[in-house]
């Protein structure tokens, strides 16, 4: 170093240009050095330097890296590589405060206390370097430079809330997987930096936030380490990290350094917590914000002076104290803690004799363990590298077979992660003077597998951290350019030809693959896209016929096969409103648009289906209690159990009821119905309407048409099956409209003397007879069973000529059964039996039928409510146009009945000779019989002449 040669520290906090003032310098010298923290730091500055010099004149050294030009003018270095006495007109150590680092603190010192330029030397660093520099430096000139933006703090975020261009700072592997994973979920993806990956890798990633692919870093703290990114907020996810020995508290000016980072040039940049770090301090922030921090007391030290004369020299030298009172020595080191385990192994003592041997163990033993596997690994590994460089070199075939079983660029993250740092020890090996036997060659080996695993982590990097199809999407969002949507005809949605999800009806559905947490991002691109697909489809969907349209059974309003809407209660039963499916994206036009179309479909189809309804509510003519049952009628939708309404149909006369029915209400024995909303559109329709008016959560639904029968659940309420059209009577619930046809031949049946089916009940019903008598028990008549032989039919046998008269004498005559055939003797075969039911009415209690006296007085008694007295709702009943009539022997004769007492005596005959009417009747299905024998029968003769007999 010349006696005129100038030193001089730079001292200031991050973003005030530093480094880039130290390039220029350099650059304006002959020959200059610089070293850098890192190997990353390394490479980008070598990168900027060749870009404007060239690749001929600059070197660039690291502990696996060595390109050195013949004609090399200007050393990029880490601090551990650089050249000591090469003679450069200009010296430059960058972050100088690392000299209190516990691990790497004793290098930057020693390059404080040793490294000179011969004309210039600089330091760039921190302020609270200041004190040490002026104290153990001479003749040092301070220069304090300003950072050119304001720093903020913000607080605590969640990720979730994180600003785009942020970096989030982990000080784990493992932290900063998992925090890059939860912002590929809810950010779109992000890159990730580590001081352990390759400087091939660590452009990579950074390139993909630099260019905007993805709007956010995760990184350890090597990015406070001079790295020039785009960042505008820096989030600690911790402030405790692990330094090689134990976890500790980052000191505020290593927090100050790391949240420097954010702001570029006269950009503001803001820093703050996320995650499970817990806010900072108020001194903290305030020392951050105004970059005031405590100055560095103690240097760490290691004496430079070492003497191989013998191991134990060695270490001796190495453990040898300070007493500067701005130097502490610092603690054992990996390489020393390496020395003292290899100088114990009795193979290695033997080759120690020498001080040369001495030295290469040293040179071996800072061999650094990239690896991080364990201490007893990486010492064996040491012992077997400086076996073979005393025996001469690393062999070729040996280290052949290593570098081939990491060259393997195919795996996870944390394989390729291990195999890059297995590969780091090789390259490092190759970089060492006569270590092996072709260093050019072995140089290149090692460059290129490193590069094909960089790329190969890289890529697997993106493919875990990073969505591209979001990233892709958001980033042409950012740059306002128009995206290009696209529906097929199955609804799935393109944008830029990426699959993002489906288009049902007015709503977007994101992909399935997606987790919820990507929805949000990945709605932001789709959704902009999609705006003019949306109005394009409301204008189609306004436009469409109604027959494209229907509702299902729980309220839906489907178009075609898409959900569009859903029904809900309005102000009466059939005047429902609509709620339309339209995401709020697509604007409120569009959702206003889509509401109108609804509410028109189903106001029409109301209209359609409940005409007769709607027309008899509008009847001006209905007046009195006429118009007020129509009123009921309307309100039930149609349809009401006559038992509902027991009272207000005695109160209407006959020419309110002669009004009603020109609406078609027919005043059936168990329902007040009108016959045409028994359809299945209607009736489909009405237990919608029904189920809204009341808020009901699940709809009944209507049974499929055509079935005049249904299972009868008890669980079901009953007005459930009324409003479907049906009346539960035992295990079965039949058809309203059936049952009253029924019921008209069930007037015409003496139901106290009993009788039994007819043909014509049984297909109104389509039943067997077990079934019929199920229903007929639910209709509250008893049924008894009972069997009789199966008449057969008699055969039709054209009957002879009748011949003359013949008077036989009856001695003479042979006896009728001698010429009988002789089959008569055979045993008569068991007559074929039949089963068959009386049903009588037997109601139970509370279901009896009304009294005579219940009758209004004055009311006009119907033919049709002439019944018998017992019959449910009968007394005033009329069947439909009050016409049929039953016979006048299926009553009883109410002379009788007010007596007290049938007529005739001892249950003999009458006067007309008809049998006694008090005596009970049965009535069959099948034909009269006839016992009348044909005349013509060629066996009337012989029935004849056994009758005279």
């Amino acid at each position: 170093m010349r006696a005129t040669a100038r030193v001089t520290a730079v001292l200031g906090p991050t973003n005030t240009g530093k480094t880039h003032y130290a390039i220029e310098r350099m650059l304006g010298h002959r020959t200059g050095v610089i070293g850098l923290p890192l190997r990353l730091l390394a490479r980008e500055v070598y990168d900027r330097i060749v870009s404007q010099r060239g690749p001929s004149v600059v070197a660039l050294v690291t502990g696996e890296e060595r390109i050195v030009p013949d004609r090399t003018q200007y050393w990029v270095c880490t601090v551990e590589a650089m050249p000591q006495e090469i003679g450069a007109d200009f010296v430059a150590v960058d972050e100088i405060q690392l000299c209190g680092d516990p691990e790497r603190g004793h290098v930057f010192t020693d390059r404080l206390l040793r490294a000179r330029g011969l004309v210039e030397t600089m330091f760039l660093g921190s302020d609270v370097m200041r004190g040490a520099i002026a104290a153990l430096v001479p003749n040092v000139t301070f220069l304090r430079r300003e950072r050119f933006s304001t720093l903020t703090y913000t607080g605590s975020k969640k990720i979730s809330r994180m600003p785009p261009r942020a970096a989030i700072v982990g000080f784990s592997v493992d932290s900063v997987y998992a925090i890059a994973e939860l912002i590929r979920r809810q950010k779109g993806g992000c890159a990730v930096v580590m001081g352990a990956l390759s400087p091939r890798t660590r452009n990579a990633q950074v390139a993909l936030y630099q260019n905007g692919d993805v709007d956010y870093l995760v990184a350890t703290d090597a990015i406070g380490m001079g790295l020039n990114l785009d960042i505008h907020h820096v989030a600690f996810s911790s402030t405790v990290k692990f330094d090689g020995r134990r976890m500790r508290h980052l000191f505020p000016h290593e927090l100050g350094q790391i949240a420097g980072r954010a702001g570029r040039h006269v950009e503001p940049g803001t820093f703050g917590v996320t995650g499970e770090a817990h806010p900072l301090d108020e001194g903290v922030v305030d020392a951050i914000e105004n970059h005031r921090f405590a100055p560095i007391q103690r240097l760490q030290w290691r004496n430079e002076r070492l003497e191989f004369g013998t191991v134990e020299r060695l270490v001796a030298s190495l453990e040898e104290p300070t007493t500067n009172e701005w130097l502490m020595r610092t603690r054992e080191a990996d390489d020393l803690h390496a020395l003292k385990a290899l100088s114990e192994m009795p193979d290695l003592r033997d080759r120690l004799r020498t001080p040369q041997a001495v030295k290469l163990l040293w040179d071996v033993c800072r061999i650094p363990d990239f690896r991080s596997i364990s201490a007893a690994e990486h010492t064996t590994l040491l012992a077997r590298i400086f076996g073979f460089l005393c025996d001469g070199r690393v062999p070729n075939d040996w280290l052949s077979r290593a570098i081939a079983r990491i060259d393997r660029p195919a795996g996870d993250i944390d394989t390729l992660s291990k195999r890059l740092a297995y590969i780091r020890t090789w390259t490092y090996v190759a970089q060492r003077r006569g270590w092996v036997e072709d260093e050019s060659h072995w140089r290149d080996e090692t460059r290129a597998v490193e590069d094909r695993l960089s790329d190969a982590l890289h890529a697997a990097l993106t493919q875990r951290f990073v969505d591209r199809r979001t990233s892709v999407l958001m980033r042409r969002l950012k740059q306002k350019e128009s995206l290009v949507a696209e529906v097929n005809d199955k609804g799935e949605v393109t944008v830029e030809g990426e699959f993002v999800g489906r288009l049902e009806g007015f709503r977007f559905r994101q992909d399935a693959s997606n987790s919820p947490d990507e929805a949000r991002t990945l709605r932001q691109a789709a959704v902009q896209a999609l705006r003019p697909e949306f109005h394009l489809r409301a204008d189609r969907f306004y436009n469409s016929p109604d027959t494209e349209m229907d509702f299902t059974e729980q309220g839906g309003l489907m178009w075609g096969e898409q959900a569009v809407g859903k029904l809900v209660a309005g102000p009466e039963p059939m005047r429902p409103q609509v709620e339309p499916f339209v995401d709020e994206d697509a604007g409120p036009e569009v959702a206003e648009k889509v509401r109108r179309r609804l509410q028109h479909f189903i106001d029409r189809k109301v209209s359609a289906l409940f005409e007769p309804l709607l027309a008899m509510g509008r009847d001006e003519t209905l007046t009195g209690l006429a118009r007020g049952f129509a009123f009921r009628l309307v309100e039930n939708l149609g349809v009401i159990p006559r038992d509902m309404v027991a009272e207000d149909v005695k109160a209407l006369d006959q020419e309110a009821r002669s009004a009603l029915r020109k609406h078609g209400v027919r005043f059936g024995q168990f329902t007040i119905f009108l016959p045409l909303l028994l359809k299945p559109a209607p009736t489909r329709l009405r237990l919608v309407l029904w189920s809204l008016s009341n808020g009901l959560q699940e709809f009944p639904e209507s049974p499929p048409p055509g079935l005049v029968t249904i299972p009868h659940i008890a669980e079901v309420p009953k007005m459930h099956y009324t409003l479907a059209g049906y009346h539960p009577a035992g295990q079965r619930a039949i058809r309203i409209d059936m049952l009253e046809r029924l019921a008209d031949l069930l007037r015409a049946k003496d139901s106290r003397a009993g009788f039994e089916a007819t043909p014509d009940m049984l297909s109104i019903t389509g039943m067997t007879l077990e079934q019929f008598a199920g229903l007929m028990q639910g209709l509250g008549y008893r049924a008894d069973a009972g069997e009789r032989p199966k008449q057969k039919p008699v055969a039709a046998v054209p009957a002879p000529e009748a011949p003359e008269a013949v008077v036989v004498d009856p001695s003479e005559a042979a006896p009728f059964d001698a010429e009988a055939p002789a089959e008569s003797e055979a045993p008569a075969e068991p007559a074929e039996m039949e089963h068959f039911y009386t049903f009588t009415w037997a109601p139970r209690r509370p279901d009896r039928g009304p009294r005579r006296n219940d009758r209004p007085q004055g009311e006009a008694r119907g033919r049709g409510d002439r019944g018998p007295r017992s019959a449910p709702a009968q007394a005033d009943a009329p069947a439909e146009g009050g016409e049929a009539r039953p016979p006048r022997g299926d009553r009883p004769d109410r002379g009788a009945e007010r007596h007290g007492k049938p007529k005739g005596k001892g249950g003999k005959p009458d006067r007309k000779g008809g049998p006694d009417r008090n005596q009970p009747k049965s009535f069959e299905s099948r034909p009269p019989r006839n016992d009348k024998i044909d005349p013509d029968n060629p066996f009337a003769v012989l029935a004849a002449l056994r009758d005279r007999t």
